[in-house]
């Protein structure tokens, strides 16, 4: 049974053994260690045209990832600041730090987001930034319960749902007010141009 606990969870995401699921605010996500994201696109049958995202538990995790102007930073770092944590990946420039495996056709980018879902967070912090996507072979539905995952993804750890509850109901006294628990809704994915930002995907975070 590949439900099992935090600790593990953390010690196959840092060690990149195994791939691991975890919710976010939008839908469960498939994550592995960056430089093992080759694992994402076997399990999922997916094309290496086709980019993960870059997700950490807090901002200040990501930027090492990512490289540009002092001007282009700054910007970047207001929108981040506005909308993230939240529904928004943004797009940008990646510096020489990320592996080629998360994006192989075309390492000069990467996609960044901080999930606004308090049990991804606290696991992203003890793991550090991971390679993400939704769970589901490419081209089918995300799929949404840890049953179904479990199914389809036998070799995916997943949380052990009596130890996800109790985590759960630990943070609830210091989350956000604004989290969400996933919603099912895709997020914004916003590129940098070198002027401005191109929605590449509308989800539920409108750039104003």
């Amino acid at each position: 049974m590949p439900q099992v606990p935090l600790s593990t969870l953390i010690e196959a995401a840092r060690s990149g053994t195994q791939l691991i699921s975890f919710p976010t605010d939008t839908v469960p996500a498939l994550a592995s260690k960056p430089d093992r994201a080759l694992l994402i696109y076997e399990a999922k049958q997916r094309s290496e045209t086709k980019p993960l995202i870059l997700m950490g538990g807090e901002l200040d995790h990501l930027w090492d990832y990512v490289a540009g102007t002092d001007k282009e930073r700054s910007i970047w770092q207001q929108t981040a600041a506005q909308y993230l944590p939240g529904a928004l990946t943004l797009v940008l420039p990646a510096s020489e730090k990320l592996p080629r495996e998360m994006n192989p056709t075309d390492p000069t980018t990467i996609g960044v987001r901080v999930p606004n879902h308090p049990v991804a967070r606290y696991l992203l912090r003890q793991t550090g930034p991971l390679a993400t996507t939704s769970v589901n072979r490419s081209g089918e539905p995300a799929l949404r319960t840890i049953e179904d995952i479990n199914a389809q993804f036998p070799e995916v750890l997943t949380f052990s749902p009596p130890e996800f509850r109790a985590l759960e109901q630990e943070l609830a006294q210091t989350q956000r007010e604004d989290a969400i628990v996933g919603s099912g809704l895709p997020s914004t994915v916003a590129k940098w141009t070198g002027e401005g930002w191109e929605v590449l995907r509308q989800g539920t975070v409108k750039l104003r």
